[in-house]
């Protein structure tokens, strides 16, 4: 899916709204993950934390009525990406969130769909398929190995 740059803007925007109440110089610290749920049928993204709290609200004009089949898989790179961008920026380095904290897509139950990015002390990690492709495997062969010797 393809989206303009005033839908990528309007993103980070909403991104950078729900977490300005994160953003400090004090030494308070939160305890939260922050949950992107999106609305198909009016097109809204809606961002909770972990109480259920609405930190933003905002309607994505061109998701409005879409009618795909797989809205949250093909949203979810898009969403990705922005997160990303805003890290690269070093936006995330303000916020007073404990760490590892997460940036997570959730359907309409705020059941995880996706997790879209983890923010930890050492490392940022950035999950998706590809990178546990076969560790499953790979770690039953290495167990299998140590079992072995």
């Amino acid at each position: 899916m393809n989206v303009s740059e005033k839908t990528r803007t309007a993103i980070s925007s909403s991104i950078k709204e729900a977490l300005c109440r994160y953003v400090t110089g004090d030494e308070n610290s939160f305890v939260t993950d922050i949950h992107l749920q999106l609305k198909q049928e009016s097109g809204e993204l809606l961002i909770f934390n972990d109480d259920d709290e609405e930190l933003a609200r905002t309607i994505i004009d061109e998701w409005v009525d879409c009618d795909t089949d797989d809205f949250l898989s093909e949203v979810e790179p898009i969403l990705r990406s922005e997160i990303v961008a805003l890290n690269d920026q070093g936006y995330f380095e303000k916020l007073s969130l404990l760490k590892p904290y997460s940036f997570v897509l959730v359907d309409d139950d705020k059941e995880t769909v996706s997790e879209l990015m983890l923010i930890d002390d050492d490392d940022t990690l950035l999950l998706n398929e590809e990178l546990l492709k076969g560790l499953d495997e790979e770690l039953d062969a290495f167990l299998k190995d140590l079992l072995e010797k």
